[in-house]
């Protein structure tokens, strides 16, 4: 850092014509000045600048070494403002990690809506339900359900949504005396009302477990319907038992449009299959789910990253 320090004082004293224009244009004294050049050639080991009181001339060393400071001095410039360009206008590779329910229907179509206008920005993207490395992976944004427990990661919650318990509308149909003896609305005068739906067929996420317990609430919707104000806090919790699985969110949603039985989607996901799927409760839904977008960037955030967090959370809104 010193040597470059240097390098750029003495180029101004050649560019400039003196030590004291040199010192003004650095805002410096000039007895700094000309410790710098004294430093610089006793380093050196070779006269630079041969100088008068009038004038100052370049010796042949010194005229071949400020032509290397004038290029050093280029190419920190240029640095410098390429890294501010970064700042101005998105360019370069964006690498993004998101769950793989949340990629192609969610992060994919902001991306676009965001980028298409910039052709220099090259956009890697990671499938993952697991909670990659961000650091040892290169990765600049991470998209989670849930907030993380890192403390070296920035995390912001970008919004949220819920999930859906359903099945195929044949499949709903066929279960609607199981449904119907559940008998909700006499189990209004408690809080929460657990039931078993072992009967009912579960396609399980890969990331569910064999036992599945979900607890749901009455929807806004079906409060205003109600007299008791202990409606206002009902909820039940309904237990499945797992009996097929999927690993893809897509291979989720054909089992439950082929009739495999019920299960748990995003409601974003579901809203374009509503011809084909049902709500197992139509006046009950489960609880939001938080998204959070992830970086490690601690000052300075790179306006591509800004830019896919905020198009990202746009679409969850």
């Amino acid at each position: 850092m010193t040597k470059l320090r240097k390098m750029t004082v003495f180029m101004h004293i050649v560019k400039l014509g003196s030590i004291t224009k040199a010192a003004e244009k650095l805002d410096v004294s000039k007895s700094v000045v000309s410790q710098h050049l004294k430093q610089l050639e006793t380093e050196l080991a070779v006269t630079l600048l041969k100088r008068t009181t009038r004038k100052q001339s370049l010796t042949p060393a010194g005229e071949h070494f400020y032509q290397q400071c004038c290029t050093m001095h280029e190419l920190a410039e240029q640095a410098w403002q390429d890294a501010q360009q970064l700042q101005v206008s998105p360019q370069g590779l964006i690498k993004i990690t998101a769950p793989h329910a949340l990629m192609d229907h969610l992060v994919l179509p902001a991306l676009h809506d965001v980028f298409n206008a910039y052709p220099n920005v090259e956009l890697e993207l990671i499938s993952h339900d697991g909670q990659l490395d961000l650091m040892q992976e290169g990765i600049d944004i991470a998209i989670r359900v849930g907030e993380s427990k890192i403390s070296n990661l920035k995390q912001k919650r970008i919004g949220d949504f819920r999930d859906v318990l359903c099945g195929a509308v044949q499949t709903i149909n066929a279960h609607q005396t199981d449904i119907n003896a559940l008998k909700l609305e006499d189990n209004i005068e408690f809080e929460t009302t657990t039931l078993s739906l072992t009967q009912i067929k579960y396609v399980a996420n890969h990331w569910q477990e064999k036992s599945i317990r979900h607890h749901l609430s009455l929807k806004k919707s079906s409060l205003k319907h109600r007299r008791s104000t202990k409606a206002n806090k009902q909820r039940c919790e309904l237990n499945f038992k797992t009996n097929h699985k999927a690993n893809t969110l897509p291979t989720c949603v054909t089992m439950l449009e082929q009739g495999f039985g019920v299960g748990i989607i995003p409601d974003f996901i579901f809203a374009k299959h509503i011809a084909t799927l049902a709500e197992l409760l139509p006046n009950y839904q489960l609880d939001k789910v938080n998204v959070y977008a992830l970086h490690s960037y601690q000052s300075a955030v790179p306006v591509g990253v800004t830019m896919a967090i905020e198009a990202i959370a746009k679409r969850l809104r």
